[in-house]
């Protein structure tokens, strides 16, 4: 499966909504809305109006970090990093959730506290973690093996490095930057999507 993490700050061609029907029709299979420095009254409106977009697409809406969201537009998933899920002692009522990861020792413990899928990062080097060493393809390996809900790879993956993460075990990828700066975000999704499709 195909992620895309939301960040309007990156959108250089079109508009915010523009990016995202594109990546839609170029193959993306969720969008993770993640715009942390709006308020809730801000977010609400774009979350309903992504939740239609994605809904005519039969694509997934994942709301991070904002649960009360979450539950009104109705997503498919809520996600959260494993610190602030644990430092936030959340009430979930049921909701299904996926939640943020950077070693194998998360990973177990995601799995055990009732995640339905991981997002493990950063997997190659990125402009959004500047300074940090990426942890490469043996963190998927490693936590393939320790695991059995879906991992889906991030952090600086692009066309040119994407058989590595899903040959390691991916069983999908998330990108931010790859896509929501492209000038081509339709081509951007379509090259990764057929990427996934022939490994």
């Amino acid at each position: 499966m195909l992620y895309l993490i939301t960040n309007r700050k990156l959108v250089k061609s079109g508009n915010f909504y523009n990016v995202i029907l594109e990546s839609l029709r170029g193959g993306t299979d969720a969008i993770i809305l993640r715009e942390k420095d709006l308020s809730y009254e801000d977010l609400l409106p774009i979350a309903f109006k992504l939740r239609n977009i994605t809904n005519s697409f039969g694509a997934q809406l994942i709301i991070n970090g904002n649960l009360r969201i979450a539950q009104i537009a109705n997503a498919n998933f809520f996600h959260i990093g494993i610190k602030d899920y644990l430092k936030q002692k959340l009430n979930l009522n049921g909701i299904l959730f996926g939640l943020s990861v950077h070693s194998v020792e998360e990973a177990v413990k995601a799995e055990r506290y009732g995640a339905k899928y991981i997002l493990a990062s950063h997997i190659f080097k990125t402009d959004c973690k500047k300074g940090l060493k990426p942890k490469g393809i043996k963190l998927i390996k490693d936590i393939k093996s320790k695991v059995n809900i879906p991992v889906i790879a991030l952090g600086g993956i692009n066309e040119s490095n994407i058989r590595g993460a899903t040959e390691a075990g991916a069983d999908g990828i998330a990108v931010m930057s790859y896509i929501m700066a492209s000038t081509k975000p339709y081509l951007a999704a379509k090259k990764l999507k057929s990427q996934l499709r022939k490994y």
